[in-house]
């Protein structure tokens, strides 16, 4: 059964490259982010787990942990992060699932026997506090994911659940928001006292806010 965006995102006890982890216990009361991968030492997700790392701070600072996970044993796992650190010049610092029994692929319907009937997709779930999905992709083997497009949709999910806006197309963090339809625009001037401009009457455009 497939995962909806508002799901709790399944728990389970893997073992990782830092030892067994149970996810939710691991995610504790920050977000996170669970991304897959098809096979160790496939060349795309080796560039992959490698930028990651490399934005591991960034992640950091949005209160986000990262964890990624392949059905390879453990031991490829090892051998995999000398090559991760060796061809991208950072090295692997968040932990990696592995999945040899497939038991969390299952979990999060990762085999999707019409792209490959062994290995994972390459699929990203960001997870909120509360455990739930928040965001999930699913990515075709020959492309890259893009990680500075995780931070900035974490950007906007972390705004939007502070303030009663949403984040228009191509918004980034400190550009303009849209004030939700659920607000009047008497509340709207208490919420926004900047002010606001109405392209429609379901189209108000405002500054970013800033949590106080």
């Amino acid at each position: 059964m497939s995962l909806r965006l508002g799901d709790i995102a399944p728990n389970f006890t893997q073992q990782s490259t830092v030892g067994p982890i149970t996810f939710h216990d691991w995610i504790g009361d920050s977000w996170a982010v669970l991304f897959s991968h098809p096979a160790d030492f496939t060349p795309v997700c080796t560039t992959e787990l490698g930028e990651a790392a490399r934005l591991k701070p960034e992640f950091e600072k949005r209160n986000v942990k990262i964890i990624g996970l392949s059905v390879d044993p453990l031991e490829k796992h090892t051998s995999w992060a000398a090559d991760i650190a060796e061809t991208q010049g950072t090295a692997l610092n968040f932990p990696l699932i592995a999945d040899a029994d497939r038991s969390v692929a299952t979990l999060y319907d990762l085999i999707h026997p019409n792209a490959d009937t062994t290995a994972t997709v390459r699929s990203v779930f960001v997870i909120d506090p509360a455990k739930k999905i928040r965001l999930e992709l699913t990515y075709p083997a020959s492309t890259g994911r893009n990680f500075v497009e995780l931070l900035r949709t974490i950007d906007s999910l972390q705004l939007t659940d502070k303030f009663k806006v949403a984040t228009p197309v191509n918004w980034k963090a400190g550009g303009d928001v849209i004030i939700t339809t659920a607000v009047s625009d008497e509340e709207a001037k208490t919420r926004f006292p900047q002010g606001w401009k109405t392209l429609k009457p379901y189209l108000r455009i405002t500054k970013q806010p800033v949590a106080s």
